[in-house]
């Protein structure tokens, strides 16, 4: 279980350190994308894009296997 956590968090890090060497101009461009948004909205694509996460480990633990 801890293992599965630390694999998970090494992941994000690896994605999020990409954008960040890759694109950081884009990056910006996001952010400021995102602080120009209404509150409400941030939260619904917070959720729709906490909902595709999950979706995705359950169809990699379960529905790949």
């Amino acid at each position: 279980m801890i293992s599965d956590l630390l694999t998970g968090l090494g992941l994000v890090a690896v994605i999020e350190g990409l954008v960040l060497a890759l694109a950081p101009l884009r990056f910006e461009e996001v952010l400021a994308a995102l602080a120009r948004m209404d509150p409400q909205a941030r939260r619904l694509l917070g959720l729709a894009l906490l909902a595709a996460g999950v979706a995705l480990v359950g169809l990699a633990r379960y529905g790949l296997g």
